[in-house]
């Protein structure tokens, strides 16, 4: 297999050649005049660290079943996502444990299995106020209990890799040390807890915020308060939903030069309601409604959101216009950032790397303050063209 497109890291125009799962070789490609400046991209394939589902399905439910898994995972090549880490939001024990078994069996399938690269388990050990919960159901908020979360990793063959809980608990900063010795990445989420909380929590060993500025109270005290103490602690990695609804463009470009591009992680958090039509739904944590606008809320009001319905490569478009980075590092939020958090292959485009590739353009906004979109022409998994039409010269 051959394909062709301008590196995302350095606009160099190359030719791949792919066999048997990996990148055998990558040859400058001769283009003529201002030519190269219509070739789509290529980049690694995308890793989404945050996905709740897709159509419909959440993998958040007692209806889940292998096949459904299979299909959520595999709608995501038409996004470039070639990795994501199926998420859990807070629910029942039984209902979380049901899931966790669920997506470990459809991981036995190769197809699966390659696109998964861990299972996200976002609560149950989150702030019951509201705010800090967003649209997680309060009823099933609770503490942090080990023998639960041992539980819930026997049911998932050990592939829980990142938990999401709160620090204000007593029990966070040892719940925590464990969770760091099993090999799990522990992120800070949905909280309400004060300085000493967080900062314990990190000395413990977390370190990513997710969806940082999000899982908030309406309101803060000017200082301090949880969100500044995350962004100002090196230690931790940012997790950020750029999505144009979740946080206002002068956010995201201050939390982007607080942490540095190097430090920032672009997710999506795809809810289980996104790729539908507008309008009112009955979703497991209840009612919410997608707007004509692509904003997800939970049902009644306009504050409060329930996820997201854009997909990670809107992400990438929007944090290069919002806080002036280029496309290499926000490609590099995409893919290598949640790689070296997750301890993966973060990929590339060189001789011998996995052929796990998206070939996309990247495409102006229609209007003055038009966003940019992120357009997938063609997705690659382990070598093989799985959505999409490959572009050659």
């Amino acid at each position: 297999m051959r394909i062709a497109g301008r590196r995302y890291d350095t606009a160099e125009p190359v030719v791949l050649e792919i066999a048997r799962g990996t990148i055998r070789c990558v040859d400058p490609a001769a283009a003529a005049g201002n030519a190269v400046a219509s070739w789509p991209w290529l980049a690694p394939g995308l890793l989404d660290m945050q996905v709740n589902g897709y159509e419909g399905q959440e993998f958040s439910a007692a209806d889940l079943t292998a096949e459904k898994v299979a299909r959520i995972v595999r709608a995501y090549d038409a996004f470039g996502v070639t990795r994501s880490c199926p998420t859990l939001f807070t629910q029942s024990f039984e209902t979380m444990r049901h899931a966790l078994a669920t997506i470990g069996a459809a991981c036995e399938s190769p197809e699966v299995g390659r696109r998964i690269a861990g299972i996200h388990v976002e609560g149950p050990y989150i702030s019951p106020h509201d705010g800090p919960r967003g649209a997680h159901p309060r009823a099933h908020c609770r503490r942090p209990d080990w023998d639960e979360f041992q539980r819930f990793q026997e049911a998932a063959g050990g592939r829980i890799r990142i938990v999401t809980l709160s620090p204000e608990f007593d029990e966070a900063p040892a719940f925590i040390e464990r969770l760091v010795r099993s090999g799990v990445v522990a992120a800070i989420g949905h909280t309400a807890a004060d300085s000493a909380q967080i900062g314990a929590a990190v000395d413990a060993g977390a370190r990513l915020s997710t969806h940082l500025g999000n899982g908030a109270h309406p309101l803060l005290p000017r200082h301090p308060n949880y969100i500044w103490d995350q962004l100002a602690d090196d230690r931790l990695w940012a997790s950020l939903i750029v999505d144009g609804h979740h946080l206002p463009p002068a956010v995201v470009k201050t939390v982007v030069r607080a942490k540095g591009a190097s430090r920032c992680i672009l997710i999506s958090d795809l809810s289980g309601l996104a790729g539908l039509a507008p309008g009112r739904y009955e979703a497991n944590h209840g009612a919410v409604e997608l707007l004509d606008d692509g904003r997800l809320v939970v049902a009644g009001q306009r504050q409060i959101l329930a996820g997201a319905s854009s997909p990670v490569g809107a992400g990438i478009a929007n944090v290069m216009r919002f806080a002036g980075v280029d496309l290499a590092d926000a490609v590099r939020m995409a893919v290598e950032h949640p790689a070296r958090l997750l301890g993966l292959d973060p990929g590339g485009i060189e001789p011998g790397m996995p052929a796990d590739l998206v070939q996309f353009d990247l495409v102006e906004g229609g209007g003055p303050g038009a966003p940019a979109r992120f357009e997938p022409r063609c997705t690659i998994v382990d070598g093989e063209s799985v959505w999409g039409n490959r572009w050659h010269p």
